[in-house]
C-alpha cells in the first residue's frame, strides 16, 4: 500500500520521473503486483522499446496555426486521443482509488476505461467522471463471468450509470505466470477488493480423473468464446469493443461479430511473455481493418511522441496504464492529472515539430525504424 498522502512532489518533469518517485512511495509487494509482468517481463520492456525504435523525422516551415489534438471516436468528438487503460485496484496506489483517477481524467479531457476489478463502485466512479461537457469517453471494461445472470446485471449497472461502451478483455482466459508478484507474496490488504464483483459465486470445481489438467479441464471450461461475444452483444444496447487483439484473423472475426472497435493490446506484458509488441502488431491490424472500426492501442506509451507515433501508424486513440498509477501513488488526483497533462503537452510539441497541424494529418508524419538503420520508412511524405 501507499505510505502517506502528500501533494505533487517538485521536480517531476516526465512520466519516467513519476515512475522513479512512485517506487519510493509503494511497498515491494504492492509494486510487484501493480507493475510486474509475466515470466521474464520481456514483452513489458519491449513494448516500451518498440515505440522508442520508431524515429520521427521533423518537418519545417509548415502552416500550424489553428492546430489541435481533437479526434472523433465512436461518433463523438473528443479533446485528444489519450484514455486511461483499465487497471484493477487503484486503491492500492492511493486511498481515493478510482475516484481520484476519474476526477483527474475528467478534468484533463482524457477517456477513462473502468476495470471490472475496480476497488470503487462503478456508479461512484461514473458520478465523479461524468459532469462536464469537454471530456473523453467513459467505458466499462468487462471480464465475462461464468454466471451469465451476474454478468448481465453488471452490464445493466454500467448502462444505468452512464457508461458509453463496454470493453471486453479477451486476452486473459488465464492469468500469466507473474514471477515477481509470486516472489513478493502479494496479498490484497484489508479493505481493498473488487467491489463490483460482490455477490459473485464461484462455479463448482470440475471432478477430474487422476492426472488430468486443472487448467484445461476446469478453469478453461468457463473461458469465453465467440459465442459469448455474440451473447454479450445481445444483452446490451452499448457498443462493444474487444481488448487484447493482436492477430489479423481475430480482427476479421471481431468485425464479423459486429464489434464496434478493437484495442491492440498484449495486456501490458502481464499474460504471455514474448508476445508481439503492440507497436509491431498495429500496422498489420490497420491494414486488415481498413478503417471499418476504430483501432486503439496500449502498451509502452511513455511519451507524447509515442502517442503521435501510434496515430501515425493508424491508431484511432491510445490507452495509458502504469504511468497513471505512478501519478496516483505520488499525489492522488493531482498526480494523475500531471501525468495526463505531460502526455498532452508532449503530444502537441511533437505534432508541431513534425509539421502535423491536426491528428487527421498524423498518417503523413514521416518516421524511420532505428532497428533497420533508417532504411525503411513508414508513411513518408
Amino acid at each position: 500500500m501507499r505510505t502517506a498522502p502528500h501533494d505533487l512532489p517538485s521536480g517531476l518533469a516526465s512520466l519516467g520521473d513519476h515512475e522513479r518517485y512512485a517506487r519510493e512511495v509503494l511497498d515491494d509487494p504492492t509494486w510487484a503486483y501493480l507493475f510486474g509482468a509475466a515470466a521474464d517481463e520481456l514483452t513489458h520492456g519491449r513494448n516500451i522499446e518498440a515505440w522508442r525504435e520508431l524515429e520521427l523525422i521533423p518537418r519545417v516551415l509548415r502552416p500550424l496555426a489553428g492546430g489541435h489534438t481533437r479526434i472523433e471516436l465512436l461518433g463523438r468528438e473528443r479533446p485528444h486521443p489519450i484514455l486511461v487503460a483499465p487497471m484493477a485496484f487503484h486503491r492500492l496506489a492511493h486511498p481515493d482509488g478510482e475516484l481520484a483517477t476519474a476526477l483527474a481524467a475528467a478534468a484533463l479531457g482524457a477517456g477513462l476505461v473502468v476495470s471490472t476489478q475496480a476497488s470503487c463502485r462503478l456508479e461512484d466512479v461514473a458520478g465523479t467522471f461524468l459532469p462536464g461537457e469537454d471530456r473523453g469517453p467513459l467505458w466499462f471494461q468487462l471480464y465475462l463471468q461464468p454466471d451469465r445472470a451476474f454478468t448481465r446485471d453488471l452490464v445493466q449497472r454500467a448502462e444505468a450509470a452512464g457508461y458509453e461502451a463496454l470493453v471486453l478483455t479477451v486476452d486473459a482466459p488465464v492469468q500469466g505466470a507473474r514471477d515477481r508478484e509470486r516472489r513478493a507474496g502479494f496479498r490484497l490488504p484489508a479493505g481493498v477488493r473488487a467491489v463490483n464483483l460482490d455477490g459473485l459465486r464461484s462455479p463448482p470445481p470440475a471432478t477430474l480423473p487422476a492426472a488430468q489438467s486443472a487448467l484445461f479441464d476446469d478453469l478453461l471450461l468457463h473461458a469465453p468464446t465467440w459465442d459469448d461475444v455474440s451473447w454479450l452483444r445481445s444483452v446490451t444496447r452499448l457498443p462493444v469493443l474487444l481488448k487484447g487483439v493482436l492477430h489479423a484473423d481475430d480482427a476479421r472475426l471481431a468485425i464479423e461479430h459486429g464489434i464496434a472497435g478493437l484495442i491492440v493490446s498484449n495486456h501490458g506484458g502481464r499474460t504471455l511473455d514474448t508476445a508481439i509488441t503492440t507497436a509491431a502488431a498495429l500496422p498489420a491490424l490497420v491494414e486488415t481493418v481498413q478503417g471499418r472500426v476504430p483501432l486503439l492501442v496500449d502498451g509502452g506509451i511513455r511519451r507524447g511522441s509515442d502517442v503521435l507515433k501510434a496515430m501515425a501508424l493508424g491508431a484511432s486513440a491510445v490507452l495509458v496504464g502504469r504511468p497513471v498509477l505512478h501519478g496516483l501513488a505520488n499525489a492522488g488526483a493531482q498526480g494523475v492529472a500531471h501525468v495526463l497533462r505531460l502526455l498532452r503537452d508532449e503530444l502537441e510539441i511533437a505534432m508541431a515539430l513534425t509539421g502535423c497541424r491536426t491528428l487527421a494529418d498524423a498518417g503523413k508524419v514521416p518516421m524511420a525504424t532505428r532497428a533497420r538503420k533508417n532504411q525503411d520508412f513508414f508513411n513518408f511524405s
